[in-house]
């Protein structure tokens, strides 16, 4: 019999769904991304167990997904390395505070340095190895730094260092 009409995956009820990459290393986050990390695995086990009571179980892909889901959050979870911005002094940009800043034309942005899995852009969420939150990191009201993005060097004056809000 030709190997071509043999089913490999015969006997096996589980899709084959590729992992989610997990960074090595620590996950530094704000205690507001720890939060969302513990929300969204509390609802993606909440998920996988509304899965798992269907009537209709062929379709074992959405499970798999879940269970996937919930492996990367576990491991997010396990690395996290929580750093409260409110212990940081507001002298210097840092991890988990608010950097208001003007450009060339004075148009002013604020963006808050945040963990990797809290940062986005929509929001004015950055994260630390973000060029822009790189150049920020360290400097000061006063301070003039260099966003080099692919677009073209923009500096940015430091106008106001604050604390997020909750």
């Amino acid at each position: 019999m030709s190997r071509a009409f043999v089913n490999e995956d015969a006997g096996s009820d589980r899709p084959d769904l590729p992992e989610r990459p997990v960074p090595p290393g620590p996950n530094i986050v704000t205690p507001r991304g720890l939060a969302a990390l513990r929300g969204l695995l509390v609802v993606r086990q909440a998920d996988l167990a509304s899965l798992r009571t269907r009537a209709d179980r062929l379709d074992k892909l959405p499970e798999a997904a879940a269970e996937r889901d919930i492996r990367w959050l576990e491991a997010r979870l396990k690395a996290a390395v929580v750093i409260d911005p409110a212990n940081h002094d507001l002298t210097e940009a840092a991890f988990g505070l608010c950097v208001t800043v003007a450009d060339e034309d004075g148009r002013q942005t604020t963006y808050e340095i945040v963990g990797e899995d809290e940062a986005d852009a929509t929001l004015g969420r950055i994260a630390p190895q973000s060029p822009l939150a790189r150049a920020l990191m360290g400097a000061r009201v006063g301070d003039v730094v260099t966003w080099r993005r692919p677009a073209g060097n923009l500096d940015l004056e430091i106008l106001k260092i604050a604390h997020a809000d909750p």
